[in-house]
């Protein structure tokens, strides 16, 4: 039986540690083993596809001390994915497949544009990590049919509600924004609002699926 390697641990600042994995399955179970027993002092855990931010109170702890806990927790907590986060309950986001890319993306894929609808909705997606823009939320589960790169040319802007895929990720423009992903679809959901608590619906770790709206 092999043991895992250990995460490539970088300071950042005087108060955080980036922990650079093998890939995503890898960070979400990192995140998941320290989320379930924070290690003394930590602040803070934000994913990313190869990396985790671990912020840290100086006072609590110290880079030397966490680094060797955080190598400890990637070399011996088994592989977890995350549970769904806190009292957020499964998310549905109804789509109207409308999107520009729709009929290229059924090309690509040598799939019908109906097809593509059905492998898209079908599965049960969890929101792995945000970035880009506050509100987006990178979404696992794809069809791995609907894998493509991203554009060859990104949009200089994409309008809020978007739908798209690209990288093996879906993901919903929380408001206009440039992108490169493909579009397939709009929501009329409010991804981000400020006055909400909080404001953002796709939050790490949240399930979700998507309905074809008017079905």
């Amino acid at each position: 039986m092999t043991t895992p390697a250990g995460p490539v641990l970088r300071p950042m600042g005087g108060a955080a540690l980036l922990a650079e994995l093998d890939g995503l399955d890898a960070v979400l179970a990192l995140r998941a083993a320290l989320a379930a027993d924070p290690p003394h002092g930590v602040r803070e855990l934000v994913a990313a596809a190869r990396t985790l931010l671990i912020t840290y109170d100086p006072a609590a702890t110290g880079p030397g001390p966490l680094a060797r806990e955080v190598t400890r927790r990637a070399t011996t907590s088994p592989a977890v994915r995350p549970a769904p986060a806190g009292h957020h309950e499964e998310l549905t986001v109804p789509v109207r497949y409308d999107g520009p890319d729709l009929d290229e993306v059924a090309r690509r894929t040598g799939l019908t544009t109906r097809e593509v609808i059905a492998r898209h909705t079908a599965p049960r997606y969890t929101v792995a990590f945000a970035g880009f823009a506050p509100g987006f939320g990178y979404l696992t589960g794809t069809d791995p049919l609907l894998a493509l790169p991203r554009r060859a040319e990104p949009r200089t802007e994409v309008p809020a509600g978007a739908v798209a895929v690209a990288g093996g990720f879906t993901g919903v423009y929380p408001r206009p924004s440039p992108g490169g992903w493909h579009l397939l679809g709009t929501t009329s959901l409010t991804l981000w609002d400020e006055r909400r608590d909080p404001p953002a619906l796709l939050v790490p770790g949240r399930s979700v699926r998507l309905q074809e709206a008017g079905r």
